[in-house]
């Protein structure tokens, strides 16, 4: 009898024949080993489902290494200075993961469809089975936004054709339309196969939001490159407002300790995940809100003027970068700052707060707040990182970051991830509610009709995410706020008063304790209507998407600046040549460009040696080089 597992073309038949055991309740043989008649297709839909969730071996190369670096989520270089790793690509791709989870949906949607035609399935099969399409949907989805052209039929032949971008777009988003309407609410999944969906137990509801949500955000992913059948996907998905709005609605997975697909994604003790400059500088000063009022006193004292900018380290830092704090370290606690950002991330030094992660706990690292900073022989500025909230650029800092012993450990001298997300012990979020208001936000500017504003879905957004966070004591003051973060873009929506070109600020000489006062620039951001635009609507929406969306989802954040050049992403240092970015030097640092940014992973070394045919028609559908520069279909060109 036929194995459940056909090929998926010759770059998948290894995903296929390396396919491991995993642990599934109440059966005693593994799903991916049995023959058709034996299968359950709610065991074959969970593997699909659990597997996505990532193993701690996978996550740390997808989601932190690839994901979180080229999104700017956490300060590193990798894939965000263009670098990538054809080892990690190629498990991805082909060793028992995305191979596994899209074989495994893909059957869960055959054998069920086939048991429906031949009248042995029970009723609720059906809605197993559209279920598992719109899960299928959001695992392509994945897929061809990392890499680009993939099979849409390619799970269950042995010659797949690679489609392009296109093509998978347009498919995802018939397949999440037609699997809604193909839902039965009337049918109720058993209570006792309820427990093989960790995410909605076969809610047809939920599903039915989750898809309508998803629809949406893949329309929207379309609109720079086909408006028209962005437009009316968006609208259709939005139509009736049966999406994802409530806490209740969201998309989440359970995480847990241990050493499976379920433990947590960021759990990975060695790598810093510290806050990245990007962040930062959407941080400081958006919405108003005072340090003081968000911080015990015990840290007031260490609060520094709105003005100020920190403590110039020119030995240390470098200039050579378009990042408007570059050469400072600010070597105290910021005036305002978003009051999300002490959730997220602890403060060096503060070992007793709930956010505190020990992590690597066989260091002291983490502890140490002490740094030596060499300047010439027998000559050491020592700096105390404590009750501090300061990071730099990526990219390469030559001799200057060689003697900078902040950047060269990171971890307790700058501002870490919290424990809250590196414990296993929180939910994975993979949609919330949030995201379908600023999606509706940036549908409403463009003039769609989505039976919301574009103010009040902006609105709805942030206030959904404050609720998140625990925050919502501070929303009204930040939602009126004017004030303008470190890239000139501030929080209230009708406040588009742009903020200039650049502002005074003091500092102090971190060498000779002499006070100062410089120009800082608001930076241009060149691929974004040339730079000449700041704190327009759609910036300051996807600025609060980034950061609402922060930790949990960074390929969207990876997406809408792919697609958008948004939110501002600063230059990497050049000290000396980047070998990636060849395009970047010390004459244009300050001029943004697609170029400076990674648009994709490259196909794995091993999909073209065990199938060269296939891997042309992938890059012929790609439509340029097989590189991590260049762009898919729906994204920017430059």
């Amino acid at each position: 009898m036929k194995n459940i597992i056909s090929k998926a073309g010759l770059f998948f038949a290894l995903a296929a024949s390396m396919s491991s055991c995993s642990k599934f309740e109440d059966m005693n043989v593994n799903p991916l080993k049995v023959n058709e008649s034996q299968v359950q297709v709610e065991y074959l839909f969970n593997d699909a489902l659990i597997g996505a969730q990532q193993d701690p071996n996978i996550a740390e190369r997808i989601f932190v290494l690839y994901w979180k670096n080229a999104s700017r989520q956490h300060l590193a270089n990798g894939i965000a200075v263009n670098t990538h790793n054809d080892g990690w690509s190629n498990e991805y791709w082909s060793r028992n993961y995305g191979a596994k989870w899209l074989t495994s949906a893909s059957k869960a949607i055959k054998i069920g469809q086939e048991r429906i035609a031949a009248n042995t399935a029970e009723p609720y099969i059906n809605n197993m089975v559209q279920i598992s399409r719109i899960w299928r949907a959001y695992l392509l989805s994945e897929m061809a936004d990392n890499f680009g052209p993939m099979p849409i039929a390619g799970f269950d032949g042995e010659n797949p054709k690679y489609n392009s971008v296109q093509e998978v777009y347009n498919f995802l988003l018939a397949e999440l339309k037609d699997a809604v309407s193909k839902l039965d609410a009337d049918v109720a999944v058993p209570n006792e196969k309820k427990k093989f969906d960790n995410a909605y137990g076969f809610s047809v509801e939920k599903w039915t939001k989750y898809a309508n949500s998803m629809r949406m955000r893949l329309a929207m992913r379309i609109a720079e490159v086909d408006a028209g059948k962005a437009k009316t996907e968006f609208e259709s998905a939005a139509a009736g407002g049966n999406y994802i709005k409530t806490a209740d609605d969201m998309f989440l997975i359970q995480e847990k300790p241990g050493w499976d697909p379920l433990s947590g994604v960021m759990s990975r003790e060695w790598n810093g995940q510290v806050l990245s400059a990007t962040l930062n500088n959407l941080y400081v000063g958006l919405g108003g809100v005072k340090t003081e009022n968000q911080l015990a006193s015990s840290f007031h004292s260490s609060i520094k003027p709105a003005n100020y900018i920190g403590k110039r380290l020119l030995k240390h830092y470098s200039t050579l970068t378009n990042d408007p704090a570059a050469g400072y370290f600010f070597d105290g606690l910021p005036n305002t700052i978003d009051p999300r950002a002490y959730k997220t991330f602890y403060i060096p030094g503060d070992v007793t707060s709930s956010t505190w992660s020990n992590y690597p706990s066989w260091t002291d690292d983490a502890k140490t707040t002490k740094v030596k900073m060499p300047i010439a022989p027998g000559d050491t500025l020592f700096l105390d990182t404590k009750n501090t909230w300061s990071t730099t650029a990526i990219g390469d800092f030559g001799a200057k970051g060689t003697a900078n012993g902040i950047r060269s450990v990171q971890v307790g001298k700058i501002p870490g991830l919290s424990q809250a997300f590196r414990g296993s012990t929180a939910k994975r979020v993979f949609f919330a509610g949030w995201e379908s208001y600023f999606l509706l936000a940036e549908a409403a500017l463009k003039g769609w009709s989505v039976g919301i504003t574009a103010k009040d879905a902006y609105e709805a957004g942030i206030k959904s995410n404050f609720e998140y966070w625990g925050v919502s004591q501070h929303l009204t003051t930040y939602l009126a706020s004017t004030s303008y973060n470190n890239v000139g873009t501030s929080v209230s929506f009708t406040h588009t008063t742009e903020p200039g070109n650049s502002h005074n600020m003091n500092y102090v000489d971190g060498y000779t304790g002499t006070a100062g006062t410089a120009s800082i620039a608001y930076p241009a951001n060149t691929i974004y209507k040339n730079g000449a635009v700041r704190n327009d609507a759609l910036t300051k929406i996807i600025t609060q998407k980034y950061i609402a969306n922060m930790p949990w989802l960074p390929l969207e954040a990876w997406n809408d600046h792919r697609r958008l050049g948004l939110p501002f992403f600063e230059n990497p240092a050049v000290e000396n040549p980047l070998p990636n970015m060849p395009d970047l030097t010390k004459t244009n640092y300050m001029t943004n460009s697609v170029k400076f940014f990674p648009q994709r992973i490259p196909y794995p070394s091993s999909f073209r040696a065990s199938s060269q045919e296939g891997y042309n028609e992938a890059v012929s559908a790609l439509g340029g080089e097989d590189k991590v520069s260049t762009p898919l279909w729906w994204a920017k060109k430059n």
